[in-house]
């Protein structure tokens, strides 16, 4: 518990401690953050879009390649082959939080939680804002009986991007379960 508690706090104090922006690139998704972080924001689908293309963008052609590969493998159920192209990701390209991310996922489709939380803690040390990283973090401590640690992932999630319903729903019965009165 001591581990997925130091995650949540890296990127809750990550995300509030986010500084000038050091490019052109990071203004720009600064941008789209607050955007998808406007609540009354109706187009706040196109700016999550643009945050999603942003982040993957490794800045290789090999390396996207590996991605779309991994990506593809998984939309297939070949889990085993997704999680071989991420890997191979993620040993080329250790900077590239969405690699992380991805294996992350394959891992979680395969009911590899371990492999999952590891690949989250890496995805999110390189990218604190990663929304989907901390929705996935929350599911996996949810599944795992760990409420209340699940009930921060998704808080942090939504913190980023307000507008996941899903999130947001498993958050409100999981607040409502744990709400009961003490007799």
């Amino acid at each position: 518990m001591g581990v997925l508690n130091a995650i949540l706090k890296c990127a809750v104090t990550a995300l509030m401690l986010c500084l000038t922006p050091a490019s052109a690139q990071e203004a720009d998704l600064d941008q789209m953050f607050a955007r998808l972080a406007d609540p009354d924001n109706a187009e706040w689908r196109l700016a999550e879009a643009d945050i999603l293309r942003e982040w993957s963008k490794s800045g290789s052609p090999a390396m996207d390649l590996l991605l779309k590969r991994g990506r593809e493998a998984m939309e297939a159920g070949d889990l085993k082959a997704a999680i071989e192209h991420l890997t191979a990701l993620t040993d080329h390209a250790p900077e590239f939080a969405e690699g992380w991310n991805a294996r992350a996922t394959a891992y979680f489709l395969a009911g590899a939680f371990g492999p999952s939380v590891d690949d989250i803690r890496h995805t999110l040390a390189l990218n604190p804002r990663h929304f989907g990283a901390l929705a996935g973090l929350g599911q996996i401590l949810e599944q795992s009986g760990r409420t209340r640690a699940a009930i921060g992932a998704y808080r942090a999630a939504l913190a980023i991007h307000p507008h996941l319903d899903g999130i947001r729903n498993a958050l409100e019965r999981l607040e409502r379960d744990t709400s009961g009165t003490d007799i």
